[in-house]
């Protein structure tokens, strides 16, 4: 068979995704931070690119007002479109009529630096328990080769307080006898926290019997001999084996349970991160009204000095000209794609409130099944949009704050033939299970028949996933003897 070469005209249908789409998917699926971010990093790259300063902010009575309305304050619904794979928006663009938008001779607004506060009066940083234990270390009358070695030894010992490097290595980095080094972990281990410097929870959990002075105890024999024992809540062989009655057992794991695993924790590095919800649901007479919360979202423009530059043509190198106008495309995309990315959200949180006003009204028991198709259909968009736009998205609502993932869950069938949210009956088997004697637990056969008193028919085996999901032990380990 001859091989030739040949041409041939063939037509087919390829998505492309552009640089500027992959960008707009991206900020649909950003937390409120992650956008903030990335503003500002697009503003230190984009001299273009700046923020504007409000004189005056807006009242948040003008917000509700507006909100009321059918679609929220941003701009027309015609900038607003979902984009589609390969479609072209910066064409056709109108500088000039862009442009004119902006007042350039506008006065700028000036802070006294005096209104401030001084840097000392708002910057703290949280002490940790490194910086705890060596301040008690140079408080202690040691010698100069125990605070090094007991320097070491503290750089060694993680959050939860115990001592994550064996004590022979940390004395060969040092140069030091290992019996100096054990003397030195032995006055760590006095320091508070109790229970600090430990190496196991076994040696934690004695260090804090010893220092509450109860050695040679029950409690001490538990936590040498009969921990594991203990963990199983074997109570009857724990109390022949150390020759004790079992009311004793119990008083003694009373007090073990009062004893502090982690004794480290306290001194966490870890901070506590606050939700700023990104639509807030007010409820207005027999109405709910959706508000975005734009708080901490800078107002973006094109900077008047390059834009002035571009409406009055004036004398620019053809290189700088290229490198400007790319520039205001890039402005311009970000700024379009941040007020769509707001517009979505705002629609589909209207879509949610919409399905979900039962649960707005009357709480957790009446939340509906809904999935993702049932809100891109009623909106007219992708499941795969609502999916980016409800990642990391938080809603305040009457009922309180939730993810809006929160709102989408599968349905269970009732014995009346409706259907209910799993939320909803995992929201009841935690009632149950705080409601329950704790002496004795309730097994996941009879959590099932007392959902099915309340028509909810689900089988044993979907009861145990969803206490395992709500993080709920079993009955055995629910039990109390005390």
């Amino acid at each position: 068979m001859a091989i030739e070469m040949r041409q041939q005209m063939k037509m087919t249908q390829q998505l492309v995704m552009t640089p500027q789409l992959q960008q707009a998917i991206k900020l649909l699926q950003l937390s409120r931070l992650e956008l903030q971010d990335l503003v500002r990093q697009e503003m230190e790259e984009n001299p273009v690119l700046e923020e504007t300063l409000e004189v005056e902010e807006p009242k948040e009575q003008d917000q509700l007002e507006a909100a009321e309305k059918e679609e929220p304050p941003v701009s027309d619904d015609k900038e607003f479109h979902e984009v589609k794979a390969g479609e072209e928006t910066l064409r056709d663009t109108d500088w000039d009529s862009y442009l004119e938008g902006y007042n350039f001779t506008a006065g700028e607004q000036y802070y006294d630096d005096d209104e401030r506060p001084s840097y000392e009066n708002i910057l703290t940083r949280k002490g940790t328990l490194t910086d705890h234990l060596l301040w008690q270390l140079n408080l202690t009358r040691i010698t100069e080769e125990e605070l090094r070695i007991g320097t070491e030894i503290i750089g060694n010992i993680d959050e939860d307080g115990y001592l994550r490097a064996s004590v022979d290595e940390l004395a060969l980095a040092c140069g030091i006898d290992g019996a100096i080094a054990e003397a030195a972990l032995k006055k760590i281990q006095e320091f508070d926290p109790m229970g600090v410097g430990a190496r196991d929870l076994k040696e934690c959990l004695l260090i804090q019997i010893e220092q509450l002075g109860m050695t040679g105890s029950v409690v001490e024999g538990i936590v040498s001999n009969h921990l594991q024992d203990m963990e199983t809540r074997k109570y009857r062989q724990i109390a022949k084996a150390l020759g004790v009655e079992i009311n004793d057992v119990l008083v003694a794991a009373k007090v073990i349970a009062g004893l502090d695993p982690k004794p480290g924790r306290l001194y966490g590095s870890e901070e506590v991160h606050y939700i700023s919800p990104d639509i807030f649901v007010y409820k207005i007479a027999d109405d709910y009204v959706v508000v975005l919360n734009d708080e901490g979202l800078p107002n973006l423009r094109l900077s008047p000095f390059y834009a002035s530059d571009l409406k009055s043509g004036g004398q620019i190198d053809a290189k700088a000209e290229e490198y400007i106008n790319d520039k205001v495309r890039s402005a311009m995309w970000l700024i379009k794609s941040i007020h769509q990315r707001q517009r979505t959200i705002y629609k589909v949180a209207k879509s949610i409130v919409k399905f979900q006003r039962e649960f707005l009204d009357r709480g957790i028991e009446y939340l509906r099944p809904l999935v993702l198709r049932d809100v891109a259909e009623d909106i007219g968009m992708h499941e795969s949009t609502i999916s980016r736009v409800t990642t990391n998205k938080y809603m305040q609502t009457p009922q309180g704050l939730f993810e809006m993932k929160y709102f989408f869950n599968s349905g269970i069938s009732t014995t009346e033939g409706d259907f209910i949210a799993s939320e909803s009956v995992k929201n009841k088997i935690k009632e149950i299970v705080e409601a329950e004697d704790p002496r004795k637990p309730y097994s996941d056969q009879r959590i099932a028949e007392l959902l099915s008193a309340h028509n909810i028919n689900i089988a044993r085996r979907t009861v145990t996933k969803y206490r395992e999901m709500l993080r709920i032990g079993s009955s055995s380990e629910r039990k109390r003897h005390f």
